[in-house]
């Protein structure tokens, strides 16, 4: 990635009147109007997930994580920033860098460590692993393998809202008549260029349906750098226009600047039940996959982003006493031993979720291995065993 390209990534050449860039505003901006609960809450989030997410880099080195593993470091504000602008019942569905997504959202660090470690009392029961974490009471629809593949499942969520609300005129979840929701649909810039991601635009364009698109650009696909596999690297919002969908580039190394320009769009979407694309800029500090050497970018690029980190920039921001936001209250939001007590907090909960993953118990292939694979399971569908419905996880 070359320096310009870098710089602007991190948000320094972004222009402070379009889309993110800026903090000077002539009226209270939707981050203005949450309470200092919340953005401490963020700050918490944020940091589980970078403390949960390199315990787990420990214990895949130790082996007790197989398969592949993705990790979200460096991109927590990402997941937090966008989640956060959501309705609990509004559904998401991402790829195979997850476990950021998952912990936002509310699943507990026990049954997702359990999940990395293929554990009965992960979120899937051990089946899924690092890249399938699934919650629905929290409306999470996994996690998935195939790059891309997630976004015509996000485009059916928004689909399936949209036709209970104006065709069935009933919840199929609850008592409570359904309401206008906004579906969420993560991907990384590496499936730009997948056709069922093009084939879900078209099918959200032609029918106005309330899904955001949000591409987690985090300027690599893999080991190439974005311009060198996409058209239009340096304008996304181009390949919406193709769709006649809304297009916005978003700076997510702040997550108050995420939020402010995040949340607007996802009321626009809500209200007027239509579709939206998001060209999120972050950046992942560790490779691709556990088992990436790194060797297509160089350690000063890395160090550069880590020096505009998003849990540093949101800890300073709220242990600052003179900002107004501090002024207003009489005195910072956060004290630095508040913070430290934060941290230490966040690390024995993530310890104890290891703890706990490492004495749960492994599936049962005798109950296990034909259960809950098919919603409908037919009779004589395998020579081997007959496919059931399992127990229900107690976690989830």
């Amino acid at each position: 990635m070359s320096t310009t390209a870098a710089a602007e990534r991190t948000g320094s050449n972004l222009d402070p009147h379009v889309n993110g860039a800026g903090h000077a505003q002539s009226r209270p901006t939707p981050a203005d109007l949450l309470p200092d609960s919340t953005l401490v809450k963020w700050l918490r989030d944020m940091y589980l997930i970078r403390e949960f997410e390199n315990r787990s880099a420990q214990a895949y080195q130790q082996a007790k994580i197989g398969g592949f593993c993705h990790l979200y470091i460096g991109q927590e504000a990402a997941a937090v920033g966008t989640i956060g602008s959501m309705e609990h019942d509004d559904p998401i569905v991402t790829a195979y860098r997850d476990h950021g997504h998952a912990l936002a959202r509310g699943m507990t660090p026990e049954a997702c460590m359990a999940e990395m470690f293929g554990k009965i009392t992960g979120c899937a029961k051990g089946k899924g692993g690092s890249m399938h974490m699934f919650d629905k009471p929290n409306w999470l629809f996994g996690g998935h393998g195939i790059v891309g593949a997630q976004t015509p499942l996000g485009t059916g969520l928004a689909f399936a809202a949209k036709y209970e609300r104006e065709v069935l005129k009933k919840s199929l979840y609850t008592e409570n008549p359904p309401r206008k929701k906004v579906a969420l649909a993560y991907l990384g810039d590496g499936a730009l260029n997948q056709g069922a991601l093009h084939e879900a635009m078209n099918l959200a364009g032609l029918w106005s349906l309330p899904v955001i698109y949000i591409v987690e650009n985090n300027g690599y696909s893999m080991g190439t750098a974005i311009e060198r596999g996409t058209t239009m690297a340096h304008d996304l919002r181009k390949k919406a226009d193709a769709y006649g969908i809304r297009g916005e580039i978003i700076n997510g190394f702040d997550i108050i600047e995420l939020y402010n320009h995040f949340k607007p769009l996802v009321d626009w979407c809500r209200e007027e039940q239509a579709p939206a694309f998001v060209d999120l800029k972050t950046y992942r500090y560790l490779g691709h996959s556990m088992s990436d050497p790194q060797k297509y970018r160089t350690k000063d690029e890395v160090e550069l982003f880590k020096s505009k980190d998003s849990i540093d920039n949101l800890a300073s921001y709220l242990m600052d006493a003179s900002t107004p936001r501090a002024k207003a209250r009489g005195s910072a939001v956060l004290t630095e031993e508040q913070f430290i007590e934060m941290q230490t907090e966040v690390k024995e909960a993530v310890r104890r979720s290891v703890e706990f993953a490492e004495q749960s118990d492994t599936p049962d292939p005798a109950t296990e291995l034909y259960s809950d694979v098919f919603i409908n399971p037919m009779k004589n569908l395998s020579p081997m065993g007959d496919y059931i419905h399992g127990v229900r996880n107690p976690l989830i």
